[in-house]
């Protein structure tokens, strides 16, 4: 779970750096600012959730429909 966060961190830098001045605009750049500033530690909380096998059970029957 952690790498999914790290990979996001890393890509969204990397693409920042990389883009091309002319796709260039202030609301990618927000974006790209707030993918990168508040979405990995957004997803902290609740990748430790995850480690709760209560957590994980209601989760899975969430996702598969099965009540």
């Amino acid at each position: 779970p952690h790498l999914a966060v790290v990979s996001l961190f890393i890509s969204t830098g990397t693409f920042a750096h990389l883009k091309l001045p002319s796709i260039s605009s202030p609301s990618l750049d927000l974006a790209l600012s707030v993918l990168y500033s508040v979405v990995p530690p957004a997803l902290n909380p609740l990748i430790y959730s995850l480690r709760n096998q209560e957590l994980k059970a209601a989760v899975w029957t969430l996702m598969t429909g099965c009540f």
